[in-house]
């Protein structure tokens, strides 16, 4: 179990979204916040909202996340728990450029890599941590239409699974959280494939961080789910690959009707 009463806790892509929700929820829970966002603008608004800490900047790049954790140490003492929760969509099919691949394998799944390279060692030498990994259910099943994001978003998780094996009995709790649609500017942008697959259940990112910060207060389970219907469905995919891969294909067929109507 985690006490968020007092603990310090790091924010990505907190100016908006998931994050922002996030951000404040676990303010709400007696957290001290950090903010981080490219947007400096956002990063600030939603700090001043839930007195926290803004730290705008690149929470993907070696030396943005060097410089977010330091400027978090500094502010927090230390880090009691990371959510690497920035994440991008880029790109369609195989027509994905090579810019939008290394960009969405920085954003969402290198930015993790880089934040746990740093903050492990001091955790372990504590004997406690947490890390939680927004992932997506795209990361256990598949998105239509986004390559890049459905490949990236299932090494986020594997990467989380890999952590939370290592170091599960040393300490630290690893959690990946792991929803459908969620009414964002990601989900907006994400073109007729998204909307196909998640408008008709779509959560607000309210409901996702009370989901989250339920979970991470509990330090359990692993995987969190603000949609349970992707356990079910993760299921049946480990269960009958070739049936739902048949499902998939049918979900991309009226896709494709979509388009040329």
């Amino acid at each position: 179990m985690t006490v968020l009463a007092g603990a310090g806790v790091v924010v990505t892509g907190g100016g908006a979204g998931i994050g922002a929700a996030l951000a404040r929820r676990f303010a709400a829970a007696g957290a001290r916040v950090v903010v981080n966002d490219l947007d400096p603008d956002a990063s600030h608004a939603v700090a001043a909202d839930i007195d926290a800490v803004a730290l705008p900047g690149d929470a993907a790049t070696e030396a943005g996340v060097a410089a977010l954790i330091s400027g978090a140490r500094a502010a927090l003492g230390e880090v009691d728990v990371y959510c690497a929760n920035a994440g991008i969509g880029e790109g369609v099919g195989l027509d994905a450029s090579e810019e939008a691949w290394e960009h969405s394998w920085d954003v969402n799944v290198m930015a993790h890599v880089r934040a746990a390279r740093l903050l492990t060692p001091a955790w372990l030498a504590r004997g406690r941590g947490h890390l939680v990994t927004t992932v997506s259910a795209a990361g256990l099943l598949t998105m239509l239409d986004a390559s890049a994001y459905a490949v990236t978003k299932h090494a986020a998780y594997a990467f989380a699974e890999w952590m939370a094996i290592t170091y599960g009995a040393k300490g630290i709790t690893v959690q990946a959280v792991c929803p459908r649609g969620v009414r964002t500017a990601l989900l907006d942008a994400s073109g007729p494939a998204a909307r196909l697959l998640l408008d008709d259940d779509a959560l607000a990112p309210e409901q996702v961080a009370d989901t989250v910060v339920d979970a991470v207060a509990a330090g359990a389970p692993f995987l969190i789910l603000p949609h349970p219907e992707v356990a079910r469905m993760y299921a049946g995919r480990a269960a009958d690959p070739d049936r739902w891969l048949t499902g998939m294909r049918k979900l991309q067929g009226r896709l494709d009707q979509a388009r040329e109507g």
